[in-house]
C-alpha cells in the first residue's frame, strides 16, 4: 500500500498495539486481531505492509518504493496482495458481523451485539483509515446478508445488492473507528467508538431515498437492559449505550491482554480494565433506573382482524376481492360473536394495511362489502386501502381510512414515507429498461404530507403504516401531534415466515416504551399484535392463520422526555462522531509536519 494515501499518517505504527505518543515502545504485548500476534510497534507495521522503525514518528519512516527501472505493482496485484494480508482479520470481522446479526429477530441473542461492537472496535483499533474501511465493509456485508436475508423472496441479487449498500455505511464507519483510535486520552476510546455508532445509524436512516433503518442497534436490544433508555433519548441513546458497553468490554480486553504480555497481572495495571469495565456495568444498570410510566386516566375496547391471504410470496394478492372478502368474512364473525354474547362489543375494529385489495371509491363491488362488514359490527373501523390518488394519474395512495357505520368512510392517513423499489420506483425510465422485475410495481405510490392522528370512535389514534415503525420522525411526529395509542398498519404478507415480521414487531416493543403508549399491530397475514406501554406483548397471532385479537388498550396523554427533546440527542451524539474523526486527522498530519 503506497506510503501517505490516507488521511493517517501510514508510516505510523498500526494495530492494538501500536505506541502512541508519550508511551514506552514495545512496552505491552497486543491481542492477534487479525491473524498471529506481532510484537511491538514495528512487526505491526510490516504486517501492514510499511516500513518504518516502530518508534510512531513519520519522520524516522523512510519511504520505500520500486528501485530505479522497476514497474511499479499493478493495481490488482496490489490489491491480491491486501486481500492475502488481511484475510485473517476480514475473516474475524466476517464472523463477528454474522455475530451480529444472530443478535436480532428471528434469533434474538441481544448479547451478541456487544460483542460484535467490542471485536470491530478491537479489529480496526490503531488501522489506517483505509484498513479501517475494509475490515468494517467485512464486517457489514455478512451481517446484513444474514438480517435481510428475507428479501430473498424477491431475489438473492436483491439482497446482495441491498446488503452491499447498507455495508458501505460500515465501511465509513470502520474507517472513522480507525481514525479515533488514535486520539489521545485512550480512556475516552469507547466515547468515540459509541458516537461513531449513532452516527452511522444518522446517516443510513435517511440516504438514500430516505433510509433504511433496518439493523439499528437498538432493534437488536427491545428487550435487553438497555431498552427503558429509549424513553429518554430514543432508539438512538439505545444505540449509544449498547455501543459504548461494547466499546469499554473492548477497552478492558485490550488492557488485560497488554498486561498478560508484560509477564502478568498487577493491582495497579489493572486499573484502567477495572475502570472500564465499571463504566459498562454503569451503563447497563442505567435502564433499570428509568421509570416507564403505563397509567392512564381512560381505555377503550379494541378488536384487530387479520383476515389472512391467499399465498405467501410476492404473489400474496390472488384473486381480486380475495384478501378484502377475509377480512369481512373475520369481521362478520366477530359481529355473529358479539351478538351472541360470547365476545364484548368493542368500541372500534383495526384492519390492516392493504386489506382493501381494490380501491373502494373506484369500485362499487369493494365499497358495498366493506360497508356491509362495517355496519354488521356497528362501530368504527380503520380500514387499509390502496386508493388512486385523486388528481395524479398513475398514482396510488397507501391509506388507513375511518369507515363509520352511518356515515360510511370519512377521515384517512396517507402512508409518508413508501418504499423505495417496493411502493415506487425511482429512475423508473432508465431503470425498468435494465432490470424487467421492476415492471411488477405498475405504479409508484404518492407519500402523504401530515401525520396519521385519526378520531376513531371515542380514541384518538396515530396510524403508521408498516415500515414507518422503523423511522424516528414518522412516529414522534405521530405522537406529539396528540395520539394517545399507535397503530401500526401492515402487510407482511410478501416475507412470511421469513424472520421479517418479528423484526419489525420488536420495533413496535421499542416504541412503546419510547412514546409510552400502546402499540397495536394489525397485519393481513401476521403478525398482529397487541404491545403494552412497557413494551410488552399481550397478545400475538400466528402468520398465515384467519384471527382476531380483542383487547382493553389504556389511552395515555402524557409525554415521555424522548418526545419532548426529539432527535437533539441524535445530533448531538452524531456531531461528536463527526468531530472525533476531524480531531483524530488533524492530529496525523501535524504528527506528519513535526
Amino acid at each position: 500500500m503506497p506510503s501517505g494515501s490516507d488521511t493517517t499518517a501510514e508510516a505510523a505504527p498500526t494495530g492494538p498495539g501500536a505506541d502512541r505518543p508519550g508511551q514506552r515502545t514495545g512496552s505491552a504485548a497486543v491481542p492477534p486481531t487479525g491473524g498471529a500476534a506481532e510484537s511491538g510497534a514495528a512487526g505491526e507495521s510490516r504486517a501492514a505492509g510499511e516500513t518504518g522503525t516502530g518508534t510512531g514518528t513519520a519522520a524516522s519512516a523512510p519511504v520505500s518504493g520500486p528501485a530505479a527501472g522497476e514497474r511499479r505493482p499493478g493495481r490488482l496485484r496490489r490489491l491480491g496482495r491486501l486481500a492475502r494480508r488481511e484475510a485473517r482479520r476480514s475473516a474475524l470481522a466476517a464472523v463477528s458481523g454474522l455475530a451480529l446479526g444472530f443478535a436480532f429477530p428471528p434469533f434474538g441473542v441481544w448479547p451478541l451485539s456487544l460483542v460484535a461492537v467490542a471485536a470491530l472496535a478491537l479489529l480496526t483499533r490503531g488501522r489506517t483509515a483505509r484498513q479501517g474501511a475494509w475490515t468494517g465493509f467485512a464486517f457489514g456485508l455478512p451481517f446484513f446478508l444474514l438480517l435481510l436475508k428475507w428479501l430473498s423472496v424477491v431475489g438473492w441479487d436483491a439482497v446482495v445488492g441491498l446488503s452491499a449498500i447498507e455495508a458501505a455505511f460500515l465501511a465509513l464507519m470502520g474507517a472513522g473507528l480507525a481514525l479515533v483510535s488514535r486520539l489521545p486520552v485512550p480512556a475516552l476510546w469507547p466515547l468515540w467508538t459509541a458516537c461513531l455508532w449513532v452516527t452511522e445509524e444518522w446517516a443510513r436512516d435517511r440516504a438514500p431515498f430516505g433510509g433504511f433503518p433496518w439493523g439499528r442497534l437498538a432493534f437488536a436490544n427491545t428487550g435487553s437492559p438497555y431498552t427503558p433508555l429509549a424513553a429518554l433519548g430514543g432508539a438512538p441513546l439505545v444505540t449509544f449505550a449498547v455501543a459504548l458497553t461494547g466499546g469499554a468490554l473492548a477497552s478492558a480486553a485490550l488492557v488485560l491482554w497488554r498486561l498478560r504480555g508484560t509477564g502478568g497481572l498487577s493491582p495497579r495495571g489493572a486499573l484502567p480494565a477495572a475502570g472500564a469495565v465499571a463504566v459498562a456495568a454503569a451503563v447497563t444498570a442505567a435502564g433499570f433506573a428509568v421509570p416507564i410510566p403505563t397509567a392512564a386516566a381512560d381505555s377503550v375496547d379494541i378488536a384487530v382482524v387479520q383476515g389472512n391471504v391467499q399465498q405467501a410470496g410476492m404473489d400474496f394478492l390472488g384473486r381480486p376481492m380475495m384478501i378484502l372478502n377475509n377480512h369481512v368474512k373475520a369481521t362478520l364473525d366477530l359481529a355473529k360473536d358479539v351478538k351472541a354474547g360470547r365476545i364484548a362489543k368493542p368500541d372500534l375494529v383495526i384492519w390492516p394495511e392493504n386489506a382493501s385489495d381494490l380501491d373502494p371509491y373506484q369500485y362499487r363491488e369493494a365499497y358495498a362489502r366493506i360497508d356491509e362488514a362495517v355496519k354488521a359490527i356497528g362501530v368504527p373501523v380503520l380500514v387499509g386501502a390502496l386508493v388512486d390518488h385523486p388528481t395524479k394519474q398513475g398514482y396510488v395512495e397507501n391509506q388507513g381510512i375511518v369507515w363509520d357505520p352511518e356515515t360510511g368512510p370519512g377521515a384517512s392517513y396517507t402512508k409518508q414515507h413508501p418504499v423505495p423499489f417496493g411502493e415506487y420506483v425511482p429512475f423508473r425510465q432508465q431503470l425498468s429498461k435494465i432490470i424487467t422485475r421492476l415492471q411488477r410495481v405498475p405504479r409508484d405510490f404518492y407519500p402523504g404530507d401530515h401525520t396519521g392522528v385519526l378520531k376513531v370512535g371515542p380514541a384518538r389514534l396515530g396510524d403508521v403504516i408498516c415500515f414507518e415503525v422503523a423511522y424516528d420522525e414518522i412516529v414522534r411526529d405521530t405522537v406529539n401531534a396528540g395520539a394517545r395509542a399507535i397503530v401500526v398498519q401492515t402487510n407482511n404478507a410478501t416475507y412470511g415466515r421469513s424472520g421479517q415480521p418479528e423484526q419489525q414487531l420488536v420495533m413496535s416493543k421499542l416504541r412503546a416504551i419510547e412514546h409510552g403508549r400502546p402499540m397495536i399491530t394489525a397485519a393481513t397475514s401476521g403478525i398482529s399484535a397487541v404491545v403494552s406501554p412497557d413494551g410488552t406483548i399481550e397478545q400475538r397471532t400466528k402468520e398465515f392463520t384467519q384471527d382476531v385479537l380483542t383487547a382493553r388498550i389504556p389511552l395515555r396523554d402524557g409525554k415521555t422526555l424522548a418526545d419532548r427533546v426529539g432527535a437533539i440527542p441524535e445530533w448531538v451524539l452524531a456531531m461528536v462522531g463527526v468531530l472525533s474523526c476531524a480531531a483524530a486527522i488533524m492530529i496525523g498530519r501535524r504528527g506528519r509536519t513535526d
